[in-house]
């Protein structure tokens, strides 16, 4: 028998934030802005991708947790900020709202895949096409655009309604003469001929059946298999309990084919129904999870109205009847639980276990929130709409992306429009809007120099370099006011 296991591990650091500028050749008094913006994956004769980033000795989840909502993300100790404007790929913050969320069907299809796995020990044909990195989002972000051509087409009926009138009217008085084998089209036929760009005029519509064909009214209407069987076990339950409320119900003169099913019986699965909906006995694998605290510029807290488990960074490991298959790296910060990266033996990829760590993620969120109710995000990470491969986090919705000048959030449906015109956008509409934490007050900026904490208003009086004082103020404008305020930036 087999099994599947998770795990999450955590360190400790240093209780204020340090914060070290990279980037560049640092003892080059000429070339300090390269301090702040860090040039990576440059070609001769290519345009650079830019980031800004610096190395962050220690971090409390509060710093994190603002920087990250001003578009900023870190890969172990290095803490970075794509410069939107000049990015060949603009990559945008993208949250889940998990307490809204619900699974599409790709994502059951991976739970299913799952389920079976672990009770039966299947294994699916064919290749891994519900992977993030393979995904088509056709239950996302494709979805958005086929709502829009459905409104258009509704829209476009309600035009046409005058026109099929007439063409009702005139084609009435020769209705005996037209052919057997002319096609008859509804409105949903209609749409689709609409929707598919062809013109409105060719379209031909009967709304009344000719003699012989069509519904007859007469009999009751079709019912579906599905149904007609939930009917049957409805009336065997009320034959083998007639004292029971179904037989009152039957009793005030409704037909058995009126009995209303129970409530839940409607009701679609939630994430955990699905996630853990319970084995068999002798099933063939084991799926078990633990967490670990892990190594990270973050620093553990554990205070008495946060989660259980504290905030900080932890490796939530994934165990396959005793070996370990997945290992995903996650941020509890006190508004989200930001997914850092996750990584798996290739050879159980028919499992998506991107897909599926994601969903399993979306959980533990909505699991730690029962307890700290200010924590109800989950990060994915950033979302790339130019990048074919990096559109799949869309799929997990309800989702926002983060306005590059404003820093509020949107809901991604109003962000796709705008970004189908132009691959860097702000999603505020509000032309007067600014960023609410911009820097103001650069000289309240704490500077950690020489071993002595101090606020830029002292430092900048004891340097003769002018350029010093540039990469000082970048860095105040991309960490905000109150960042600036509360981290330590380290000046050598």
């Amino acid at each position: 028998m087999q099994s599947l296991e998770v795990r999450i591990m955590k360190t400790k650091w240093k209780n204020a934030s340090s914060l070290e500028l990279n980037g560049g050749n640092q003892q080059d008094a000429n070339d300090l802005c390269d301090m702040i913006t860090v040039l990576k994956g440059r070609r001769p004769g290519s345009t650079p991708n830019s980031d800004s980033g610096m190395w962050a000795h220690s971090m409390t989840v509060q710093d994190y947790q603002d920087l990250i909502d001003r578009g900023w993300r870190r890969s172990g100790k290095y803490v970075y900020k794509p410069v939107m404007n000049q990015t060949c790929c603009p990559q945008y913050t993208i949250r889940c709202r998990p307490l809204q969320f619900q699974p599409s069907k790709s994502h059951k299809k991976v739970l299913k895949k799952m389920l079976k796995f672990l009770a039966k020990g299947e294994v699916p044909k064919g290749s891994c096409e519900d992977e993030p990195m393979d995904s088509t989002m056709d239950d996302a972000v494709a979805g958005d655009f086929a709502l829009i051509n459905k409104l258009d087409i509704q829209c476009d009926l309600k035009t046409l309604s005058d026109d099929v009138k007439e063409s009702l009217q005139s084609e009435g008085k020769n209705s005996k003469k037209e052919e057997p084998h002319e096609l008859l089209q509804t409105q949903d036929s209609v749409g689709e001929k609409l929707g598919s760009g062809e013109p409105s005029h060719s379209v031909k519509v009967h709304t009344v059946p000719k003699p012989g064909k069509g519904a007859d009214l007469s009999k009751p209407p079709c019912r579906k298999a599905k149904e007609i069987r939930k009917e049957r076990k409805r009336l065997k339950l009320m034959q083998q309990n007639p004292a029971g409320e179904l037989e009152g119900f039957q009793a005030q003169g409704h037909p058995p084919s009126l009995f209303p099913p129970k409530a839940k019986s409607n009701q679609p699965k939630s994430l955990e129904d699905l996630i853990f909906e319970s084995l068999p006995e002798n099933a063939s694998h084991k799926l078990e999870f633990t967490r670990f605290l892990c190594s990270s510029p973050l620093e553990a807290e554990t205070p008495p109205n946060g989660p259980d488990c504290g905030y900080g960074s932890f490796h939530q490991q994934y165990w396959l009847d005793g070996k370990i298959i997945a290992v995903g790296v996650i941020d509890i910060l006190p508004n989200c639980v930001s997914s850092v990266y996750l990584y798996y033996d290739p050879d159980y990829s028919f499992l998506s276990l991107g897909v599926y760590s994601a969903l399993r993620e979306i959980a533990f969120t909505r699991q730690l929130h029962e307890k700290t109710s200010q924590l109800s995000y989950y990060y994915m990470g950033f979302y790339i709409h130019s990048c074919p491969k990096m559109k799949y986090k869309g799929q997990y919705r309800p989702s926002d992306l983060l306005c590059p000048e404003t820093y509020v959030w949107v809901p991604i449906e109003q962000c796709l429009p705008s970004l189908e015109n132009s691959k860097y956008c702000r999603f505020n509409q509000d032309p007067e809007a600014v960023d609410e934490d911009r820097s103001t007050e650069p000289d309240r900026l704490q500077v950690f120099h020489k071993r002595a904490i101090m606020p830029y208003g002292v430092y900048k009086k004891q340097q003769k370099d002018p350029s010093e004082e540039a990469v000082v103020l970048q860095y105040a404008s991309l960490v905000g006011q109150k960042c600036s305020e509360r981290m330590l930036l380290f000046r050598n």
